[in-house]
C-alpha cells in the first residue's frame, strides 16, 4: 500500500532505508494493518519516565542490546526501543512518510502520559522523534546526528522526476508532512541536540538550524570528537 506521498515512492525506500532481519527478542507488537512492528519495552518503574528511542536507517534495536539499554535503565529510566517497518523482527518496507504515523500507532499502545516521556532519535531516527514530540507531546527532545531538513536528505538520492513529481510538487510534499522548523515550534518540552562538527554524513548545520529552531529550554552540544556514528561511543 502506498501513501502516494513522493517520500513513500520505492526508489525512496530503497535508497535511503538499509533493512536487515534480526531475532533480538521484542515484547510489543504494533499492528499497522499492512506491517507489523516489533518493538521492545523495559520498565524500571512505571511511575518514572520512559526514553522512546529511534535508531538510524541501517541499523536495528538490537544493535542496542544490551549497551544502550543498560545504560539508560541504569539511570532509572524505562526504555522504549522503537523498531521500524522490515527491520528487526517487523514485517513489511519502510515508507519514510507512512512510519510518521507507525509513530502515533506506537503512542497509542505505549499509552504513556506525555509528561513522562523523553523523544530520543538518532540520525534518521531525529524524524521519528520529533514527530512524536510534535504530533504525541514529550517532555524532553533528544536529536542525535539530526536532520534539519529531510527534503535535503531525499534529493541526495532520488531526483524529482525519478519520484513522478516536479521540484515544486517535492517541496509542496515535504513541507507537508517534514516541515522540523514548525515541528520544533510545536513541541513545549526541553531540547538537547548532539552533533559531531566532523560529521561526514549529515553536516553540523543541521544541529544548528535544529537548535535555532527550538524553543527553549534548549541545549547544542558540539564534539570534537566522534563522526555521525560514532558520538555517543567516543563522548559518553
Amino acid at each position: 500500500m502506498n501513501s502516494g506521498h513522493p517520500f513513500d515512492h520505492p526508489l525512496v525506500s530503497a535508497r535511503y532505508f538499509f533493512p536487515r532481519r534480526d531475532d533480538c527478542p521484542c515484547d510489543l507488537v504494533v499492528d499497522r494493518g499492512d506491517a507489523a512492528l516489533a518493538c521492545r519495552r523495559r520498565i524500571v518503574d512505571p511511575a518514572r519516565r520512559t526514553v522512546v528511542f529511534f535508531h538510524g536507517n541501517g541499523e536495528v534495536v538490537g544493535d542496542y542490546v544490551p549497551d544502550f539499554e543498560d545504560m539508560l535503565l541504569e539511570l532509572g529510566v524505562n526504555v522504549v526501543l522503537a523498531e521500524y517497518r522490515g527491520y528487526g523482527r517487523s514485517t513489511g518496507t519502510p515508507r519514510m512518510a507512512a512510519m510518521l504515523d507507525d509513530v502515533v500507532a506506537l503512542a497509542e499502545a505505549l499509552r504513556l502520559p506525555p509528561a513522562r516521556v523523553i523523544a530520543y532519535g538518532r540520525s534518521v531516527g531525529s524524524i521519528y522523534a520529533l514527530e512524536w514530540a510534535a504530533r504525541v507531546g514529550a517532555a524532553g527532545l533528544v536529536l542525535e546526528s539530526g536532520i534539519a531538513d529531510p527534503l535535503e536528505r531525499v534529493l541526495l538520492r532520488a531526483a524529482p522526476h525519478e519520484l513522478g513529481v516536479t521540484p515544486a510538487e517535492l517541496r509542496a510534499a515535504a513541507a507537508e508532512r517534514f516541515d522540523h522548523r514548525a515541528k520544533l515550534a510545536r513541541h513545549r518540552g526541553a531540547t538537547l541536540i548532539l552533533h559531531a562538527r566532523r560529521d561526514h554524513l549529515v553536516d553540523v548545520s543541521h544541529a544548528e538550524r535544529l537548535h535555532a529552531w527550538a524553543s527553549a529550554p534548549r541545549r547544542l552540544e558540539l564534539f570534537a570528537r566522534g563522526d555521525h556514528n560514532s558520538v555517543m561511543a567516543v563522548n559518553a
